[in-house]
């Protein structure tokens, strides 16, 4: 019996999905917007938006209407940035079939509702809806050459996110089963506004050990906040957390970072995101995460900072006096 899946979005970590997926011999069809991009992968095989020069499997079908993609699907997989999620699932929804699994692949939190991926997806099709999150540390140009990559498979059923695990592992993408969806969510989310703190540090030449400084004051802010919500403490330590943060704030590939390194050379943020094609999911985080730690009362200084650059202004070498002026702590203090 032919294997088939539904991959809702073209950008690079849809593509990468799907033709990692495809190469396990499933039938992909693919759901973009963009008439043209639709035409060149039908066409000629090639994402020419966000993966020029990759030739795509002859298995990958595009098309631009999302009710042709889903209908008959047992196994969806959301890949849009989480602010166009619940738009996106207004469309899907009347088609979606009743024993449908929608597994998110988003990073981020709904600005105005404050909701993670799966809880868009819950309030948007009723909470009867199976869902998981797939996060990780992982860049789609890696994971669509092939290179080995681990990320973390999450549902609120330990067994569902086990099934998901078998069924979406291929030769190179390592899939692990985690019953903490919450955390694994907000460490894919809270992640990008630490990995574009960790940018600016760079792009401002202040130092690695600033930088590393950083990661890890990043990191117990996330843990903080997680726990507070219900998240397990060792879900930070895994892949969709320390893992994950590792990654992004530290390689050039990342556009979370990329947005803070040029915010650090003195780049206007207006400027920074005119100029890009991809979504950096971290810009828009950073005002869902001070609504979060304003709302539930938690001490987050370094995305306060960079809420502050973003949004208000303000100069990141004061921001960083700021945070290197703050009252001395113990280490674990807050957790």
């Amino acid at each position: 019996m032919e294997k088939k899946i539904a991959v809702i979005g073209a950008g690079s970590w849809g593509t990468a999905l799907s033709q990692a997926l495809a190469g396990e011999e499933y039938a992909v069809s693919l759901w973009t917007r963009e008439t043209e991009l639709c035409d060149a992968i039908n066409t000629r095989h090639i994402n020419t938006h966000f993966m020029p020069g990759i030739v795509l499997s002859g298995k990958i079908r595009a098309s631009t209407d999302i009710q042709e993609v889903i209908r008959k699907q047992r196994l969806v997989l959301l890949v849009v940035p989480s602010q166009y999620m619940r738009g996106v699932l207004k469309l899907a929804g009347p088609t979606l079939e009743k024993d449908a699994i929608l597994v998110s692949a988003a990073k981020g939190i709904e600005t105005s509702t404050l909701m993670r991926p799966t809880e868009i997806i819950h309030d948007a099709l009723g909470s009867h809806i199976t869902c998981a999150a797939l996060s990780g540390p992982s860049f789609a140009k890696e994971v669509i050459a092939g290179m080995p990559t681990a990320v973390t498979i999450a549902s609120d059923n330990i067994e569902t996110a086990r099934e998901l695990q078998h069924t979406l592992s291929t030769k190179t993408l390592r899939l692990y089963a985690a019953d903490d969806v919450t955390g694994v969510e907000l460490g894919g989310s809270l992640k990008n506004v630490i990995a574009i703190a960790a940018g600016i540090c760079d792009g401002a030449n202040i130092g690695k050990s600033a930088r590393a400084a950083l990661i890890t004051r990043g990191l117990a802010e996330i843990i903080r906040l997680g726990m507070k919500m219900g998240s397990k403490r060792e879900t930070f330590s895994g892949l969709s957390g320390l893992g994950d943060l590792v990654l992004t704030a530290t390689d050039e590939q990342s556009r979370n970072r990329t947005v803070g390194f040029r915010v650090g050379k003195g780049e206007h943020i207006k400027d920074i995101l005119g100029s890009m094609t991809m979504v950096a999911e971290g810009v828009q985080t950073s005002v869902s995460v001070k609504k979060i730690a304003e709302k539930l009362n938690i001490d987050m200084p370094v995305s306060a900072e960079i809420y502050e650059i973003l949004h208000r202004g303000k100069n990141a070498q004061e921001s960083i006096k700021s945070l290197l002026g703050r009252t001395l702590k113990d280490e674990h203090y807050g957790y």
